[in-house]
């Protein structure tokens, strides 16, 4: 016979435990705005990989070539004899006293260095479209990639220029050490207008044809081959509202000691390099959300 428990001693099952309310999500995200767009620390986090990229760049480029990177300095070098021949002995225009190989070669050395990253820049998100539609990452690396590989090619042909110094007996100032901020200043313009151009060359492959066109008349354009005197003194104001023109002539101040050196124009360089590239930095991050689907 089963006895029965007494009521009081039997054990009642409790109510499970109210179900709470939803939290609200720790992450949210929101269209950004401002200074925020740019996130900066996305670009830090991935140093790695635009260390990678700059490095496959240099590989790529002198892959199965003879000269390797010998290259950085014959093409300066070869300009340079031309302009020397063209603008020195048959338009005999001044080179500041000095021989007009160093003179051009030395024009040529910061040119180079905003030719090659505006280029390089302006192309990077075209020739990496299969990255850019498979993998996240912070867009802005890829242009930011081309500028180590830039300073190494300036890094190569400025032994070169060395060299040219101590054969013609050139000893630079103390003007020398100016010579990182040009060539800063000089790049900032270079990649504003570069992260600017490859933005617009997803949606409009006329870019890569109009750009080369542009960078030609800006050698001639640019105090490059040929010295500031040689520019009439009623043009110079409008000569110089080209940025380049400023960081050009203080660059070759800086480095054999010629020329002239107005640092109102500087002023007026700086500022504008600045400018482009913050406006060129905002730019591709309005139009990198439409990369994936048009590229």
């Amino acid at each position: 016979m089963i006895e029965s428990q007494p009521l009081a001693d039997a054990k009642i099952p409790t109510d499970p435990e109210p179900i709470h309310e939803t939290e609200a999500p720790h992450l949210v995200i929101r269209p950004s705005s401002g200074w925020a767009a740019l996130d900066l620390k996305q670009i830090w986090l991935y140093r790695d990989l635009l260390m990678t990229l700059a490095s496959r760049d240099v590989k790529l480029r002198y892959r199965q070539t003879a000269l390797g990177i010998i290259w950085v300095i014959l093409q300066p070098l070869m300009a340079a004899g031309i302009f020397s021949f063209v603008f020195g002995k048959v338009a005999k225009l001044p080179s500041e006293g000095v021989p007009y190989i160093v003179f051009s070669y030395a024009g040529l050395l910061a040119w180079n260095a905003f030719n090659s990253t505006l280029t390089r820049a302006s192309s990077v998100l075209v020739a990496n479209s299969g990255l850019i539609s498979k993998v996240y990452f912070p867009r802005l690396v890829l242009p930011l990639s081309t500028v180590p590989s830039t300073l190494i090619d300036f890094g190569v042909a400025l032994g070169m220029m060395a060299v040219l110094m101590v054969i013609y007996g050139i000893v630079p100032g103390i003007g020398i050490l100016l010579v990182p901020l040009w060539l800063a200043l000089i790049l900032m313009i270079a990649v504003g207008f570069g992260l600017y151009t490859s933005a617009l060359m997803v949606s409009y492959r006329d870019v890569q044809y109009v750009l080369p066109v542009v960078t030609q008349m800006l050698l001639y354009a640019s105090p490059i081959a040929y010295a500031v005197s040689a520019v009439p003194e009623n043009l110079r104001a409008y000569y110089f509202l080209n940025p380049l023109s400023g960081l050009l002539e203080a660059f070759r101040w800086s480095m054999i000691g010629r020329g002239e050196l107005n640092w109102g124009y500087v002023a007026y360089s700086a500022i504008f390099a600045i400018l482009v590239f913050i406006g060129g930095a905002f730019s591709f991050k309005k139009m990198e959300r439409r990369f994936a689907d048009v590229i």
